[in-house]
């Protein structure tokens, strides 16, 4: 494992911050900034080889994440026998969705272009039943909807007529009574529905009062004749309560029955848009594919440019990136640079380092074709004073 300190020296994190740009969904975003590291090159040419097909896509037909959440926390939820909010599982429906139409779009590409990616969304379950149930049963405010449940839509018709009823009483009172309220106005104090009355007037309106005005000249008093209705109303709105989250709990248990299919999915589109973000920030770089040559094989690199003094020359207004050549023949084991301060051997020294961290975690590199150098096992770095490359 290369050490942080190391990590730290060659600006890697600003690297990864720079890559996660490139990223469509959170999750993607989070996983560049991680920038995890490979131990082993099989691994480095699998992610390489991801890289290639997506950077081959982008030409083509560019992958699309558009409804891709982060429903991991969900999932945990709906596995623990937590009900999901309706917010919650209509994510869930719009990832499915999205996944099944990002496996679509590979799987519409000739098979001997993208053998890699092909084999990625291979074993894709998407669970379009479970995504068709979730919408009959959510609205596209993740509210449950009337059809989910007949008792529910029957609950909410008597809650209409109850409130229709309850405001018309209200209205004929406040006609009657005009002169003694503050307003004509209905109103809401502690779930009811209230009228604001003269204070001096409350005798004329008998019933109760819910709450009193900062200066005292106002009641807000529920009237006694729709006493009833309002504790009808809060009567029927806890029933709809719970008959909407039976549906919630009946839909939160159909995730829990699929809920590793669900993580395996979200893995799997998290793995092609970290392809896909490489095969963007390389095109934004002008970047190549590197190969990991052989020990017996000399390193190439030219027209190396250091990928963060790319990004500050174009987003930040920096100074024109003057690239490097390094080509080392195989039988070299140590290279000395020598030159007068702010010469570029720090500089040149970091952007090879980059190089071969970039070329491990599947990224192209900024320099011209062929791009060949080695796929170290170790990257070590000792810099005494600390120099910022991001800081000039």
């Amino acid at each position: 494992m290369i050490q942080s300190e190391t990590l730290d020296l060659l600006e890697w994190p600003r690297l990864c911050q720079q890559w996660a740009t490139f990223a469509a969904t959170k999750l993607g975003a989070l996983a560049a900034r991680h920038g995890h590291i490979p131990q082993h090159q099989h691994e480095s040419e699998q992610l390489l080889a991801q890289t290639r097909e997506a950077h081959q896509l982008e030409d083509s037909a560019p992958l699309n994440f558009r409804g891709i959440q982060d429903i991991g926390e969900a999932l945990e939820r709906a596995k623990r026998q937590g009900i999901l909010s309706g917010e919650n599982l209509l994510e869930i429906a719009t990832t499915l969705a999205s996944a099944r139409q990002l496996r679509r779009a590979i799987d519409a590409q000739e098979e001997e272009d993208f053998p890699v990616l092909q084999s990625l969304v291979a074993q894709l379950r998407t669970h379009p039943d479970l995504e068709k149930e979730i919408h009959h049963c959510i609205d596209d405010r993740g509210k449950v909807t009337d059809r989910a449940n007949p008792k529910l839509a029957g609950i909410r018709n008597s809650l209409k007529s109850t409130h229709d009823q309850l405001h018309a009483k209200l209205q004929r009172i406040m006609q009657r009574s005009a002169g003694a309220l503050q307003e004509s106005l209905i109103t809401q104090r502690a779930g009811r529905f209230v009228i604001p009355v003269k204070a001096p007037q409350k005798d004329s309106i008998p019933g109760i009062v819910h709450d009193v005005s900062t200066s005292g000249a106002t009641l807000y008093i529920e009237p006694q004749s729709v006493v009833e209705f309002g504790n009808r109303l809060r009567q029927l709105e806890r029933q709809e309560t719970r008959e909407e989250e039976l549906v919630r709990q009946r839909l939160s248990i159909q995730v829990a029955e699929v809920s590793d299919d669900l993580e395996q999915l979200l893995a799997t589109v998290t793995t092609l848009d970290l392809a896909t973000a490489r095969a963007r920030y390389s095109l934004w770089l002008e970047a190549n594919p590197p190969r990991f040559s052989a020990p017996s094989e000399r390193t190439v690199l030219r027209q190396l440019r250091h990928p963060i003094l790319v990004w500050q020359q174009r987003h930040e207004e920096g100074p024109t990136v003057v690239p490097i050549d390094v080509t080392m023949r195989p039988d070299i084991r140590v290279v000395a640079i020598t030159g007068p301060n702010t010469g570029g051997k720090t500089v040149t020294l970091k952007t090879l380092g980059l190089a071969s961290l970039m070329a491990k975690v599947g990224l192209f590199v900024p320099a011209r074709e062929p791009v060949e150098l080695p796929w170290f096992d170790q990257v070590l770095a000792d810099i005494g004073d600390e120099q910022s490359i991001e800081q000039s």
